[in-house]
Formats: structure tokens, sequence, C-alpha cells
């Protein structure tokens, strides 16, 4: 299997694992923030949906131009975006549209176009190919996932 594909069914089956946890999760426990400066969980699902709408972006303009220079500020993304105040369901709907999305962009990358690249640094050159951006987006999506979900277990 190629890594577009592999990458596609990996980020497709965490999207609709995710979903199920999702129910689980309390209208107070997506709200509530460890402490003023740290996400909540909903902003945590916002920070996600932020890294997609980047890295969709990375993977179109990367394809068609070379060394594009794509950054943003995480905590001004989720600050601006207004995360907290916003319904937990239109939070978790377009999270996941974003993820289903960004999952037929990176099945639909042809192979001699993985190689390209993509500038993100903050002040500084960081240059990387297609194929980091891919893979770095999945462990970043299983690592933030895995916070959101934190405490689940601990209530069965």
């Amino acid at each position: 299997m190629s890594l577009v594909d592999s990458a596609k069914d990996e980020i497709l089956a965490l999207v609709d694992g995710a979903l199920l946890d999702f129910k689980n999760i309390k209208s107070d426990d997506w709200n509530a923030k460890p402490n003023p400066i740290k996400w909540s969980k909903k902003e945590l699902l916002g920070h996600l949906i932020d890294s997609a709408s980047n890295n969709l972006r990375r993977l179109i303009v990367a394809q068609y131009e070379q060394g594009t220079k794509i950054v943003y500020d995480q905590d001004k993304w989720v600050c601006y975006q207004g995360y907290q105040e916003m319904s937990i369901d239109h939070v978790i709907t377009l999270w996941d549209l974003l993820n289903r999305q960004l999952a037929l962009v990176i099945s639909r990358i042809p192979q001699n176009k993985l190689d390209n690249t993509c500038d993100t640094g903050l002040g500084k050159a960081e240059v990387h190919s297609l194929v980091y951006f891919i893979e770095e987006y999945i462990v970043h999506l299983k690592y933030h996932l895995k916070q959101v979900r934190q405490d689940l277990s601990s209530r069965a």
C-alpha cells in the first residue's frame, strides 16, 4: 500500500474512533481548562482544526509551488478562532469534515510530488517535504486525540 493510501486510511480510522469516544465526554469536560493558560479539550480539538487547515494548505500549495512559506502561530489561531465559545457540536463537525478533506487530498497527491517542499519556519527557514507533513500530521493528531480522550478510561 502506498504512503498516501495508508495515511488516508489511518486518518479516517482515527477520526471514526475519536467520534465514538467524543460521545462519552460531558459538556463540562469539553470546556474545563486545567489552568487559565492551558487549552480545554474543546480548544485542543480546535487546535487540531487549525493544524488540519494549515496542513491542507501546505499539501495543496506545495504541489504547484516549491518552498512556499506557510506558517502559523498556534496560540493566536486558537484564540482568534474562539473555539471555547463555540458549540462543541460545531467544533466536532468542523474537525471531522476538515480531516476527511485532508485525507482525500493526501490520497490524491501524485507520487512524483511527495518530495515537494514547503517552508514552515517562523523567522527562519524550516523546509519540509510533503511526506514529512503527512507523517507528522498523523503523529500530531494521535498525540492530541490522546489528550482529548484523557480521563475517559477512568470513568468506565
